[in-house]
Formats: C-alpha cells, sequence, structure tokens
C-alpha cells in the first residue's frame, strides 16, 4: 500500500510574535488529538513570514520605550506580559521580556528560515529563534546573532553568514509575505492546513484540531 501524502500545514508567523510561540505549543497539542483519531496522520510543517511590526527600523530600535508608547502605559503593557506569560507557562514556555532589549526587524530572520528549509524542516530553528526572542534575550535581527543560531541548529555558519550578507531570498520573503496578506492573513499565528482550511490566532488545540480534521474529510 502507497504512503499516504502527508498534509501541508503552513504556519504564518513572526519571531517577535510571543503568541506565535505560544501556538507552536498549541499547534502540537492539536496534532496529538488528531492522532488519537487518526494513528497515521503525517504532516509537515512550512513556515511562512509575516512582520508583525513592518515600520521596524532596519537596525532595529529599543524594545521597553516602543512597547510601553504602543500601549499606552507601563501598566498596561506590565498587564499584557502578565496574560502572555499565564499562557505560555501552561505550556512551558517562560517569557522573559525583561531580557529582550531591541525590536528587532525579523526581514533577516524570515531570511534565514527560507534558506533553512530549502533544505530540511526548520521547526528546530524556529524553535530557536522563538528562544532567543523570548528567552535569551538576543537580537534576532542582527545577522551576526542568526549566523550564530544557525550554527547552533546544525548550519555551516560561515555559509549561513555569507547568505545573510547577500540579497539572496528577500525578494521571496517579500513576494511571500506579501501573499499571504493577499490571502487575508492579518493576524499571526495563522494555520493553513492544505491551502484547504485554516484558521487565524493561538487557537485552542481543540480547535485547531477541529481544523485539520475538516481538511482530512476534504481529502477524504
Amino acid at each position: 500500500m502507497a504512503t499516504p501524502t502527508p498534509h501541508v500545514i503552513e504556519i504564518v508567523s513572526d519571531v517577535v510574535c510571543p503568541w506565535c510561540f505560544i501556538g507552536l505549543r498549541r499547534l502540537d497539542l492539536a496534532l496529538d488529538l488528531v492522532r488519537e483519531q487518526h494513528p497515521d496522520f503525517a504532516c509537515v510543517k512550512r513556515w511562512r513570514p509575516f512582520f508583525l511590526s513592518p515600520d521596524t527600523p532596519s537596525e532595529g530600535e529599543p524594545y521597553m520605550p516602543f512597547m510601553i508608547r504602543k500601549f499606552g502605559s507601563p501598566e498596561r503593557l506590565a498587564g499584557i506580559f502578565d496574560r502572555v506569560r499565564t499562557a505560555g507557562a501552561l505550556h512551558g514556555v517562560d517569557f522573559r521580556f525583561d531580557r529582550i532589549e531591541m525590536r528587532a526587524n525579523t526581514l533577516h530572520a524570515h531570511r534565514l528560515i527560507h534558506w533553512v528549509q530549502e533544505r530540511a524542516d526548520a521547526s528546530a530553528l524556529v524553535e530557536r529563534l522563538f528562544a532567543g526572542q523570548f528567552q535569551r534575550g538576543e537580537n534576532v535581527g542582527d545577522k551576526n546573532v542568526l549566523a550564530g543560531i544557525a550554527a547552533e541548529c546544525g548550519y555551516d555558519r560561515d555559509e549561513a553568514a555569507a547568505y545573510l550578507g547577500s540579497e539572496d531570498g528577500t525578494s521571496e520573503v517579500l513576494k511571500m509575505e506579501s501573499e499571504s496578506r493577499e490571502w487575508g492573513v492579518s493576524a499571526v499565528p495563522t494555520f493553513i492546513v492544505d491551502r484547504k482550511t485554516g484558521v487565524q490566532g493561538a487557537e485552542d488545540p481543540h480547535i485547531l484540531a477541529r481544523t485539520i480534521k475538516q481538511a482530512l474529510q476534504v481529502r477524504n
């Protein structure tokens, strides 16, 4: 019997979006729920770029002053951080917003994801980028930092650095980001299953599982 073609789950996200980090955990739980009913379910994850703050300067800018301006006051921002920390803790994610110094422009991070994804599954790299942003306080817009992260994930640092120092992948990333918006994506994370059904937001795993099962029904 031929092996079924894996389903494709496209994840539209940005590595500076905390709910995208939480969304990854909820997606994994949703996949477990799907496999309870469909043990043979197989999928591949494909990452699509989104610029949560497209006006971010190319060199970045100080993080906390921007966030306070965005949300209106230190007190309101503290409440938002508390809600995110609480949601993250339920999934084993320890958010350390106090360690973040720079509001990163994520173009090069998305280029690196694209570069890796052309070669292999980029899930480990994406996970490491989220950890760098939200747990280690690394500037994920810095090309040297990104080359080091690539090396940690098993890729040649010099090769990654040379790629990041070029313009390779830039037009492809910008095109994919624009395409996602044309599809109607306006919030992240957004999960698109087989280009047939999808859901926006870091939804409850049961809602994500239901969306995936809808795609199963369409294929069947």
